[in-house]
């Protein structure tokens, strides 16, 4: 018999997305999601006492099997291994204001910004960050948008309580109406 935590692992090698609990229970009858969690309880504690380049990841609502990120530097080297998409500027902004206040509104994003946000929410649309996910009640009922299951893969996030809460973030943002000196930069910030 072949134990539950490889049976496990073979399906987080194979696959390319991440499996929830339920998922990997359906892998074989004598599984169930408090095996499941056990099995990747297990596998966690080998690969960390083995050294091991690569982990049992929680992100997306489900498991992945992904390379540790002290090993980014050396991943970034070839050209055969995938790396992420980069984001723009404008696009991480606007990602930023949907997943922070989801459902949104192009116009609300637009009045945020302060600029159009139509191509912008076309290539997050694009690359599977944000999606549809209602209409406003306003004229013409808006559009409506929000995260995707992908947006939490690929920001390696578990569910958007792990976004961090606003007085966390590194960056403080002025308003807009704030006066701003010479270089563009709000006045009396350092």
């Amino acid at each position: 018999m072949i134990r539950p935590s490889r049976v496990i692992e073979a399906l987080l090698f194979a696959s390319e997305s991440p499996l929830s609990p339920a998922d990997l229970a359906r892998a074989d009858e004598a599984l169930d999601e408090e095996r499941v969690e056990a099995a990747i309880a297990e596998l966690r504690a080998e690969y960390d006492r083995e050294g091991r380049a690569f982990t049992v990841f929680e992100v997306g609502g489900g498991y992945q099997l992904l390379t540790r990120p002290e090993f980014a530097p050396v991943l970034e080297r070839f050209d055969s291994v995938p790396g992420a998409q980069r984001l723009s500027g404008p696009a991480l902004e606007t990602l930023a204001i949907i997943s922070y206040r989801q459902p949104v509104g192009r116009a609300e994003v637009e009045e945020i910004r302060g600029v159009g946000a139509g191509g912008v929410l076309k290539t997050l649309q694009e690359r599977g960050l944000i999606e549809v996910v209602g209409r406003g009640e306003g004229l013409g009922r808006p559009l409506l948008y929000g995260t995707t299951p992908f947006f939490l893969q690929h920001f390696g996030f578990r569910s958007l309580a792990d976004l961090p809460r606003s007085e966390e973030l590194p960056v403080v943002l002025a308003r807009r109406d704030e006066p701003r000196d010479t270089n563009g930069e709000a006045a009396g910030i350092s």
